[in-house]
């Protein structure tokens, strides 16, 4: 969600970011209004119909995601659409999750080819003067003509079977009957990749547009994220805290100073620390805490600056869990792992995500090896 691209902000708790190509594209359209004739400011008002095609399908898009009971995260907008980011999403391998992900795909173009009716509605009851069949169709000369057809061009182009285009959802949602998610994934992929370098090669040598050729482009690079990013989506809903906790780890005792917890994280390479009485976790602390509160106070005792209201978890806690946990604002970035009220392990942002990238790159190279 973040490379190559910016926030946006937070709509109802859904952060928005932009990819940077997108922006790019702002410049290219500023470039071509001026070649034909046309302003800056008509160049950036072509843009913002894209981007309200976009916006159109993908608030689409998240109501239906939100009558399935998916939880919406992010939206990454590219040229050809949004990637949506869920924290809690229906299984490919389930019914109801291959429903939901056909249900999504087939709002979005549905949307699109809503609003351009209504738009065509609009402007055949308030102006017969206005020319839409004319061509060109989409040019910063003729906005209101241009607002229509971007909406049409945005819901057609998501009718080509190339994932992560919407029939491509959908082409993966059937392949996930028989293949199971992870492979339908990657054979949906290929496909869109493939599908991808064709309209590439056709926006050179037949059309002969830089518009083709970009779409292509957008489509491939969408494939390849949405392949990483559910590639890792498989590691962390199937990969337990057993498998990843740190288990050579210090703790503080509640009844520690400020001085003792100090000389005691002076030899642990942790930041933050599990703080015990007797064999219960009773909290947590950083080490930035400690050194704050002896600077202010003078010494101390650790009980008094631990936080209290923390996040824990079981060896048997799937790292999708333990992962939402430790990113929902919380300073601290360590998740204790207990049994039986007994500190076994920890797990820090930091080996979380190494432990994510080896996971998912040992499940690439297997998969590798079972396709040879």
């Amino acid at each position: 969600m973040r490379g190559w691209s910016f926030p946006l902000g937070k709509v109802l708790g859904v952060e928005v970011r932009i990819h940077t190509f997108f922006v790019l594209l702002l410049g290219l359209s500023i470039a071509e209004s001026g070649t034909v004739g046309g302003s800056a400011g008509r160049g950036f008002l072509l843009w913002m119909a894209l981007l309200l095609a976009i916006a159109v399908r993908e608030i689409a898009r998240a109501m239906m995601a939100a009558y399935f009971g998916m939880e919406l995260k992010g939206v990454l907008l590219l040229p050809i659409g949004g990637l949506l980011a869920f924290g809690t999403s229906a299984t490919m391998d389930s019914a109801g999750g291959r429903r939901a992900e056909k249900a999504i795909a087939m709002v979005g173009p549905a949307a699109n080819f809503a609003m351009a009716a209504l738009m065509a509605a609009l402007i055949y009851g308030a102006s017969s003067q206005v020319t839409v069949m004319e061509r060109p169709f989409m040019t910063p000369l003729h906005l209101v003509r241009s607002l229509l057809w971007i909406q049409v061009a945005m819901g057609a182009i998501h009718l080509i079977p190339a994932y992560p285009l919407d029939a491509g959802r959908v082409l993966r949602a059937e392949l996930a009957r028989t293949k199971g998610s992870i492979e339908a994934l990657r054979t949906a992929a290929r496909v869109g990749m493939v599908l991808a370098l064709l309209l590439i090669a056709a926006g050179v040598v037949f059309f002969h547009s830089a518009w083709v050729v970009m779409a292509g482009f957008f489509v491939l690079m969408g494939a390849q994220m949405e392949e990483q990013g559910h590639g890792l989506q498989s590691v962390v809903d199937t990969v337990t805290m057993r498998d990843i906790m740190l288990t050579d780890f210090a703790t503080l005792s509640a009844s520690d100073t400020y001085d003792d917890a100090m000389t005691k994280s002076i030899h642990a390479l942790q930041e933050d620390f599990p703080v015990v009485r007797g064999n219960s976790l009773v909290g947590v602390v950083s080490r930035a805490a400690i050194l704050d509160a002896l600077g202010r106070d003078g010494n101390g005792y650790v009980q008094g600056i631990m936080q209290k209201d923390f996040q824990a978890a079981t060896p048997e806690d799937t790292l999708s869990r333990v992962f939402r946990s430790m990113t929902t604002g919380r300073t601290l970035e360590l998740v204790p792992v207990v049994d039986a009220e007994r500190v076994v392990g920890i797990v820090t942002l930091q080996n979380l995500k190494q432990a994510m990238g080896l996971f998912a790159e040992q499940r690439r190279l297997r998969s590798r090896e079972r396709d040879e």
